[in-house]
């Protein structure tokens, strides 16, 4: 088991390697496949693919496959729930039926041509359908949101510090974005980035100032990005047209929290106990990790693989 391996500690370890496991610690190209002889299948744990020689590994005889990441996926999920129910304001769209509330019309029994439609009167419901999607951070959560959006229909643009290749891209149904241009355009900007000294507070009051008026902000990625009291603020000033988080710089949400404050208050702002991976059990979480292996045994045992790219 290598963590981050030099490429020089790759290549020693690949001389006696049979199959390689890998996520994404750098490109696997035709010399490092060159330089693993006994090398019969390479997996790569994810999505993005985009870094491993396929020409090379055909040509070595090595098989390559990938394995979906679970995780990814489920966030991928919850990502796109929290735009669904931004768009139909659900949350407040719920908390109207709850209460049996209605804009005073006449009550009647339904039939085919008889209904009391939108009796809440909410204006501004809208649709996901070709929508400009601008996700920060590209890694696999981008990867699965992209490849489930792309039946919607939806423009999807990305920003990421190093561009990724444009076979790729088009693979994806993807445009590179400068983060400016992707903060402009997007009707749901989705965060996605992981949490480093840069990327802290980086979603802050100029961001959502620069944000088009009616526009979503959803973030899945770390907590500690997004300013909370700015963007309690842009909310509160209408400026957005919602919102919705999983995760927090501060966690357990408190009751003084800004967000949970202008969630309560019934605006259009979604807030989850940071639960977009899924429950977790020591069961489900060993079952994950011995699928992993799927296709290593299929190997050994001749059987037809998944997944499989080469």
């Amino acid at each position: 088991l290598l963590h981050r391996p030099s490429r020089e500690a790759l290549q020693n370890t690949l001389v006696d390697t049979e199959y390689l496991i890998s996520e994404r610690v750098g490109l696997i190209d035709a010399e490092l496949i060159a330089a693993a002889p006994h090398l019969k299948l390479i997996l790569r744990l994810g999505s993005l693919t985009h870094d491993i020689d396929l020409d090379a590994a055909r040509s070595a005889g090595v098989i390559v496959c990938r394995w979906p990441d679970a995780g990814a996926i489920r966030v991928a999920e919850h990502t796109i729930m929290f735009m669904l129910a931004l768009a139909k304001q659900l949350n407040e769209a719920q908390s109207v039926a709850r209460a049996a509330r209605s804009d005073g019309r006449e009550v009647r029994r339904t039939d085919e041509n008889t209904f009391a439609y939108n009796w809440s009167g909410r204006q501004g419901i809208g649709q996901l359908y070709e929508r400009v999607i601008g996700i920060l951070g590209f890694g696999e959560i981008g990867a699965e949101l992209a490849q489930r959006l792309e039946s919607w229909g939806c423009t999807l643009l990305y920003h990421k510090r190093r561009q990724l290749p444009a076979a790729f891209e088009i693979d994806f149904s993807l445009t590179y974005a400068d983060r400016n241009t992707l903060i402009t355009q997007a009707d749901y900007l989705v965060n996605l980035l992981p949490y480093t000294a840069e990327t802290a507070l980086n979603l802050g009051a100029e961001t959502f100032a620069q944000m088009k008026p009616g526009a979503f902000l959803v973030s899945c990625g770390s907590g500690g990005i997004v300013d909370e009291t700015a963007l309690a603020n842009a909310l509160r000033a209408g400026h957005l047209g919602g919102a919705a988080l999983d995760t927090y710089a501060w966690e357990p949400l408190q009751a003084d929290n800004p967000l949970v404050v202008l969630a309560n208050a019934g605006h259009n702002l979604i807030l989850t106990p940071h639960i977009a991976a899924g429950s977790y059990t020591a069961q489900s979480s060993a079952e994950e990790r011995r699928a992993i292996y799927t296709n290593i045994l299929r190997h050994l045992r001749g059987e037809p693989l998944v997944y499989r790219l080469a």
